[in-house]
């Protein structure tokens, strides 16, 4: 049994590429199929018309509008039109004004031919009409349905709605309802997307107005990027945004501040879920965002941070030193820094791993908003390793009552030059052509900052 409702339910198809364009898709082209019921019940009552009536108007007013719309092209697809209601054929839909430009009198003249006759399959019309799109990546592909009730051959339009826009086909869609805010009608296409009553044909045709301007237009949007204290300070960071059903990347940018000081203004699609990423050390993400149309947007982001400053005391004798800056308590690594150098961060309890000879380790370093945290070690030492004959020799250090190893000596060059932190130390060194453990050696050493060493072995 139909709802006693008129139903228009836009959804998107196939948007590529990036959107940041003001005042429309400037270069992209929009193509719109309007995806009609011309099943029996849209000769209902309707104003002082009928359903159907009232949908040929509006189209036929909106698709002549549209003519002048650069980059635009539509197509009509009409289902439960050439089959009795009685056979109940679910396949009764047909493509019926393919998308072409300058095709809106052969798009009106059809439609005033097609009159209203069979049975409502919406999940399948849904179906077929997304192979009614040429084959074009750059192409933004849209599907207005107009229909005056529910799925009467047990599709489910909300699951299929949900398949295809995992799969990248399909965005979030429009559902409005004329004449009736009947619960039954919201919750069988709330699902499928957001959901807008209309009480008579002049706030239909408001609606529809409202929809095509968004389809046609872009959303200005604020990205703030939260201090500790929620104010929108932090800036200059990249900035990339996903399809959030999909995850196909829509854009890149870096995080910018006008000439006010405020956050720059993004022009994005409305009709997109975006994931956000910034990339923060560690990155900061916003795993779905929905905007608003016809508003301006503010998406936050709680990106507080403050800077981590590794420094050498004396001359760095090392080609290259770098820190290892990992969450605290995990083996995830946020970040490989080198050293006399000052990164941001995101608030928070850092462990850090030095990788000098030998290495050193911190954990639970504190990164604070907006000030610098400065890890500083001594310089090395420089020790001069002579090497008689061929040997197998191991560094170690004493560490609480432990020998802990430090490094291994490369016994096949017989002079060697290591750089290695301050400290006490221990050669453990046996010749490899002797077999005997006896013949092991130990040779304890000291290295001092910014000095040399001898030690043979």
């Amino acid at each position: 049994m139909k709802k006693s409702a008129f139903i228009i339910l836009l959804l998107s198809f196939f948007i590529c590429g990036q959107s940041q364009i003001i005042n429309g898709f400037k270069g992209k082209k929009t193509r719109i199929l309007f995806l009609l019921d011309g099943s029996g019940s849209m000769l209902a009552e309707m104003d002082n018309s009928n359903r159907w009536s009232v949908a040929v108007t509006l189209m036929s007013k909106i698709v002549d509008t549209l003519r002048t719309v650069p980059n635009v092209e539509v197509g009509l697809r009409v289902f439960g039109h050439n089959k009795y209601n009685e056979l109940r054929d679910c396949n009764d839909t047909k493509l019926e004004v393919p998308f072409s430009p300058y095709n809106h009198k052969q798009f009106v003249g059809r439609l005033r031919q097609i009159k209203p006759l069979g049975y409502t399959s919406i999940t399948q019309s849904l179906l077929a009409s997304a192979k009614d799109f040429p084959e074009d990546k750059t192409s933004r592909n849209i599907i207005i349905l107009i229909t005056d009730g529910v799925e009467e051959c047990g599709g489910d339009p909300c699951k299929v709605s949900e398949q295809l826009q995992k799969k990248g086909i399909v965005l979030k869609p429009f559902i409005i309802g004329l004449g009736t805010d009947n619960e039954i009608f919201r919750n069988a296409y709330s699902c499928a997307g957001k959901y807008y009553n209309a009480e008579n044909s002049v706030e239909f045709e408001k609606i529809i107005g409202v929809i095509v301007n968004q389809a046609l237009n872009n959303t200005t949007v604020q990205l703030n990027m939260l201090d500790a204290q929620g104010l929108p300070k932090e800036t200059d960071m990249p900035i990339s945004l996903y399809d959030a059903e999909n995850g196909a990347i829509l854009d890149n940018f870096i995080h910018t501040m006008n000439g006010k000081g405020i956050p720059d203004t993004l022009y994005l699609d409305p009709m997109q879920k975006y994931k956000v990423v910034a990339h923060t050390l560690p990155p900061v993400v916003l795993e779905s965002y929905e905007i608003t149309p016809g508003r301006h947007n503010v998406i936050p982001l709680n990106t507080p941070q403050g800077n981590l400053l590794f420094k050498m005391g004396g001359v760095n004798a090392y080609n290259r030193l770098l820190a290892i800056v990992r969450k605290n308590g995990t083996f995830e690594t946020v970040n490989v820094q080198d050293f006399n150098t000052s990164k941001r961060y995101i608030t928070g309890s850092y462990d850090i791993e030095i990788l000098c000879t030998p290495r050193i380790k911190y954990n639970g370093i504190s990164v604070k908003q907006s000030q610098t945290t400065t890890i500083e070690i001594p310089a090395p030492g420089l020790v001069q390793l002579n090497i008689s004959r061929d040997v197998t020799a191991s560094v170690f250090q004493k560490i609480d009552g432990k020998m802990v190893w430090v490094m291994d000596f490369n016994s096949s060059q017989p002079r060697q030059l290591h750089s290695i932190q301050p400290g006490d130390y221990i050669a453990v060194y046996r010749p490899k052509s002797e077999t005997r453990t006896l013949y092991t050696k130990k040779k304890e050493f000291k290295v001092q900052s910014g000095l040399n060493t001898q030690l043979s072995l």
